[in-house]
This record gives C-alpha cells, structure tokens and sequence, in this order.
C-alpha cells in the first residue's frame, strides 16, 4: 500500500509549472521534524526533512497559494518517483502526490 501522511510546516515558496502535455501542476515543499533516533541517524546534525509535494488540482493548488510559509500542514498522498532525460542523461525524483492539503493545528 502507497500511503504518505506529513505533519509539517509549508516550505518557502509553492509554484505552478505547465507540463510539456500542458498540464499544469503545484509544486511545494513540506518541512518536517526528524525523529531522534540516533540508531539510524548516527552522526547526522539534521533536525529537519524537506519533502518535495506535487499536486495537479485546483482545489490543492488554490489552498497551498492562500497559505504562509512556515504555516503548519498536513499532507496526504502516494509516494512517486519521476524519471526523464536531461542534458546529463537519465535523471529521476522522489516526490508525494498530493491527494489531500490541510492546515494542521
């Protein structure tokens, strides 16, 4: 099963790009608080995730604009990897698919 669930705060910017296939999608970025679990983050200063989202309705788009950055959030959606071709070759991300935006708290 292909579930995300973020509690976190809306990055710095949220934008919109057209696809080649004229699609258009909002982009935004979710920040999170890293579980201190120093087992599996040995040596890692890092207190933070930022998660790359990616939505392509206008419901999401138009609740992620009327939102500040840094406000509290939760997001819910699937986890995606995206490939193309670059000038360097074959390139790919790791993104959530928005299905769900909310202020949190």
């Amino acid at each position: 099963m292909n579930q995300v669930e973020l509690l976190g705060r809306l990055g710095a910017r949220v934008g919109d790009r057209t696809l080649p296939s004229g699609d258009v999608i909002t982009t935004f970025s979710v920040t999170v608080d890293r579980a201190r679990m120093v087992a599996l983050d040995r040596g890692s200063s890092a207190t933070v995730d930022v998660i790359a989202c990616v939505a392509n309705g206008r419901r999401i788009a138009a609740r992620a604009h009327r939102l500040e950055p840094g406000a509290p959030i939760r997001v819910r959606g699937m986890l995606r990897r995206r490939f193309w071709r670059g000038p360097g070759g074959l390139q790919s991300s790791t993104e959530v698919h928005v299905l769900e935006l909310e202020r949190a708290g």
